[in-house]
Formats: structure tokens, sequence, C-alpha cells
């Protein structure tokens, strides 16, 4: 079934933040976290260096009303993170035909455009509407 999450990049920090945001919505995490280290190498990437290993590539909680917040640390070797890359409304549709259309349109005159492929754990890309607002795009693998 289709979902909306909130996707937050943090500076290091993102298992502090989630492990007081699971204290406070009386929650759990929806699966275990994910560490950048456990990530299988990717053709042309660098190897990350040991600091950056044990930060998180991922983890999700669910909070209200069936929300689910998700989010990563933003590595030093990838950018900075600032305001305005720190926030993605993160789009879970059904299929990759409807992850397809809605990147499309939302990528139409915006900026920093993964269109929607293959990646290892399911079909994910990402983009930044002309409006400025930043949008991710993930059908995960089944289990």
């Amino acid at each position: 079934m289709a979902s909306v999450s909130i996707y937050l990049n943090f500076a290091g920090n993102a298992e502090e933040a989630f492990t007081t945001y699971k204290r406070v919505f009386q929650s759990e995490f929806s699966t275990a976290i994910m560490r950048m280290g456990d990530m299988p190498a990717q053709p042309g990437m660098p190897e990350l260096p040991d600091h950056e290993k044990n930060k998180v590539m991922h983890v999700a909680l669910p909070i209200l009303g069936g929300t689910q917040i998700m989010a990563t640390d933003m590595l030093e070797s990838m950018g900075q993170l600032q305001e305005g890359n720190n926030v993605t409304i993160s789009l879970n549709p059904d299929t990759k035909e409807e992850a397809d259309r809605l990147y499309k349109e939302l990528a139409q005159g915006g900026a920093d455009g993964v269109a929607p492929h293959d990646e290892f754990w399911g079909y994910w890309g990402t983009c930044k509407d002309r409006f400025g607002i930043r949008w991710m795009f993930n059908i995960t693998n089944p289990q």
C-alpha cells in the first residue's frame, strides 16, 4: 500500500535523535538501524573513511497516525548539511510506473534529480522540484 514518510538528514547525530524520538513517541524502530558500513561497495565509489562507517545509513520510526519518520547521517565526504537539504518528503508508491510518473512531474523545472532506478534495497530516485522541495521515491524490495 502506498505511503508517505518524512525523511530527515542529520549531521552525524541521527541515532541520538531517533533514540530520543523513540522514547518521546513510545514507539519502536520499523527495522534495525542500517549503518553506512553495511552498504555493499558500489562501482566507482571510493571506500568510506573509518569514522563514517558507523554512521546511520537508514532508520525508520512510526510516530503518529500512521506517519513514519526516517533518517540518515549526511556524510562529510558526500556534502555539507544545510537548511534546504535536511528534510525530504519520501513517497512510497505501489509501482515503478507510478514512481516514474511522479518523478517526471516533480522534477520538471527542478534540479538535483536522480531518476528512479534499481538499487540493492529496491527502486529509488530523488529530485528537488522547481519550488525547492526535495522528494524521494522508494519502492522497497520484498523481504
